[in-house]
């Protein structure tokens, strides 16, 4: 077999980050090219001899020095000698996609709920330092392909992102909702610390962005069940713990007579006001002083007010719902005990 007298690669697709020589029976003097944005390095038994730039170069021991310590040169200039040869492609990728291929569960504690999430962006690289890229991504493999290289280093970015997120979440207390609002800063925070990263394998990240963080629909729906029951117990929580009963009580109360309003009155005509207006149960408190008011029978005028009278009255209040049943006993035994 022949020895190879020119090395060339010529790149078929731009995507392909290094490319390994199919021969490896070279002899001195052979004509290495090196196209622009390439590299190439010369490796024997997983040592790297040398690399070198684009150009046009002769193959001799003054620029391989490692090449005379390691073969014999009993044929001068057409010695033989084997090495690997691999092409390192130092343009720059751009658009490479990356996205979590699980959700990344993380404990919303503005919620107490544990949120399922799921973020994709763009990201883009170059390699800045062939020998320390070789050594450590290609090490002593005899093939790696350009798609595992990058599967890789997304699941580095997934790893990174995902600590990133349940930080602002767990750690700064940001709720999951807010976190989708912030990803400019999300995306300054993440391409720092993978650039840190990146830079231990001889590679550049140019560009990286975080382009959406998403829930999935199943689980929003349940987040917004959560979420609902934790407004409503932290409306419920706003009222004093001695007038809660009597508050949910004069609620209840108004929500009654306000869908009746057949029954006249002033309360009644103030109560459907109230609630037109939006009233609440705080202020259900003041309004149920009112409505106290006008349930209280005056004993003063007991002496102007026959007994009857007063029992008729006693009823009307209750057949209007303005008493319940248990304050309408009481008074009529009151009123009967006065015979």
């Amino acid at each position: 077999m022949a020895l190879i007298d020119t090395i060339k690669y010529d790149s078929v697709s731009d995507n392909e980050l290094v490319w390994k020589y199919p021969r490896d029976d070279f002899k001195i003097g052979s004509q290495l090219i090196v196209n622009e944005s390439q590299d190439a390095i010369f490796v024997k038994g997983g040592q790297v001899l040398d690399s070198f730039e684009a150009g046009t170069h002769t193959i001799t021991t003054g620029n391989i020095p490692l090449l005379e310590k390691i073969i014999n040169l009993p044929f001068g200039k057409n010695t033989p000698f084997t090495a690997e040869v691999w092409y390192i492609n130092k343009t720059v990728k751009r658009d490479l996609k990356w996205g979590t291929p699980q959700t990344i569960q993380v404990m919303d504690k503005s919620l107490n709920y544990p949120v399922s999430v799921r973020a994709f962006g763009l990201w883009g690289i170059r390699i800045k330092n062939s020998r320390s890229f070789l050594t450590q991504i290609v090490g002593t493999q005899s093939e790696i392909s350009s798609d595992r290289i990058f599967h890789y280093f997304k699941g580095e970015i997934i790893q990174r992102l995902s600590d990133i997120i349940a930080t602002s979440i767990v750690v700064n207390n940001i709720s999951i909702f807010q976190i989708i609002t912030q990803l400019n800063e999300l995306s300054e925070l993440a391409k720092k610390i993978i650039t840190e990263e990146l830079e231990r394998f001889g590679i550049e990240l140019v560009n990286f962005n975080v382009q959406n963080i998403s829930i999935p629909k199943e689980e929003m729906e349940k987040i917004q069940k959560v979420y609902d029951k934790t407004l409503e117990v932290r409306e419920l929580s706003k009222i004093e713990a001695g007038g809660s009963f009597n508050a949910v009580k004069t609620f209840e109360i108004l929500k009654t007579m306000s869908e009746n309003p057949g029954d006249g009155g002033t309360a009644n005509a103030m109560i459907g006001a109230g609630l037109g207006a939006g009233i609440g149960l705080g202020a259900g408190l003041p309004l149920g002083n009112q409505m106290g008011k006008h349930m209280q029978v005056d004993n003063n005028s007991s002496s102007t007010n026959s007994l009857e009278d007063r029992l008729e009255k006693l009823k009307q209040l209750h057949d209007k719902k303005l008493i319940t049943k248990k304050e309408f006993e009481d008074k009529r035994k009151q009123i009967i005990k006065d015979l």
